[in-house]
């Protein structure tokens, strides 16, 4: 087997008038992400490490922030569809995910997100790790401004196999 590994990072701001979505979860929020979709920075992450991995370039590549379809588009729906652009003979084997944010707090949505990940992945949910962290009060994520999320993704590829006969 062959492997690649792809890294994934997004940070959006926080803004006033819109929900707060993270790995597909709608979290009760007060603030949401500003971002031309759903500003969903775990979802992002995790795409970008996938299309890193396979060397495919970045979310930015394939769902541009100029295009209309995409305005305002749930962020779970442009995994699927890197998802499905998959060659058949590569398989995501695991995930890794770390989401950085001073609030809210949200070891609660825990199982619901590594769930969404899992099953838009079509992994096991035990092959998906999400984590929390603050950023001990630095900076712009530090102050409660901004939202960020990093993700590593290991794919597998079978190696070429010659025939014998």
């Amino acid at each position: 087997m062959s492997y690649r590994v792809g890294i994934g990072f997004d940070i959006h701001r926080l803004t006033s008038g819109r929900p707060l979505v993270l790995a597909g979860i709608t979290i009760d929020y007060d603030r949401g992400l500003l971002g031309h979709s759903d500003g969903d920075v775990i979802v992002h992450a995790v795409c970008d490490a996938i299309l890193g991995a396979l060397g495919l370039g970045d979310i930015g590549q394939m769902f541009p922030d100029t295009a209309k379809e995409t305005e305002g588009m749930y962020s779970l729906n442009m995994l699927e569809m890197i998802m499905n652009t998959l060659r058949h003979e590569h398989k995501v084997v695991n995930i890794d995910i770390n989401c950085i944010c001073e609030e809210p707090k949200l070891s609660g949505y825990r199982d619901d997100m590594v769930n969404n990940i899992a099953d838009t992945c079509r992994l096991d949910p035990s092959d998906v790790s999400v984590k929390f962290r603050t950023n001990e009060g630095l900076g712009e994520i530090g102050s409660g401004e901004a939202i960020s999320a990093q993700a590593v993704v290991l794919v597998q590829k079978p190696k070429n196999r010659e025939k014998t006969v």
